[in-house]
């Protein structure tokens, strides 16, 4: 494990390799999950403002999701998460070309909007846990992402390096810049070892 400032981050960041193949794995990980992404108070704010700018990317099923119960609740673990499809797919995912996508990055990347996405979204395979004193930040190892470990690997892209955007969004880039420094240490003394 490594400290910097107030988070306590696991070193499988730096060990494993990651890089999303959307071409392989079709973006299952908005369909597949026992509940939706994990979201922040604030950021279930700024969705509901920019709903009516991404509302015409959605489908029937979620626009009917969301009109019956909003666009989050709480799940059986007590986490604000996005609403879910047919207790599956996010409301928030479209299918483009056999791929599913993310409406809010959508509309985000074509200027509609100034919100990327949820940072849970953002930081996958990193997930947050806040306690009182610091922020555990740990890497998930789901199966339906073993596409994007082979190709981290067959690119040698590791993890923190996959996340450099979404990490630096979330803590900043003198966090980020804190992180690379002690990664290539640590990689320089596993390989005199």
């Amino acid at each position: 494990m490594i400290q910097i400032d107030d988070t306590i981050v696991s070193l499988d960041l730096i060990e494993q390799y990651f890089c999303c193949d959307l071409a392989t794995c079709k973006g299952i990980c908005c369909i597949e999950g026992d509940s939706g992404a994990p979201l922040t108070q604030s950021e279930v704010v700024e969705i509901e403002k920019i709903l009516p700018l991404i509302w015409d990317t959605l489908s029937d099923k979620s626009k009917q999701v969301i009109e019956k119960q909003g666009i989050c609740y709480t799940d059986i673990e007590d986490d604000l998460v996005t609403s879910i499809v047919d207790g599956k797919e996010c409301v928030f995912s479209y299918m483009e070309n056999g791929i599913c996508k993310c409406a809010i990055e959508k509309a985000f990347k074509e200027g509609k909007i100034n919100f990327y996405k949820p940072i849970s979204c953002h930081l996958y395979p990193v997930r947050l846990t806040e306690y009182k004193n610091f922020i555990a930040v740990n890497y998930h190892k789901w199966n339906i992402c073993s596409c994007a470990k082979c190709y981290g690997e067959t690119h040698k892209i590791p993890a923190y390096i996959f996340l450099k955007d979404a990490l630096t969004r979330r803590f900043g880039e003198k966090w980020y810049a804190e992180l690379c420094k002690i990664a290539e240490a640590y990689n320089k003394e596993k390989q005199t070892k």
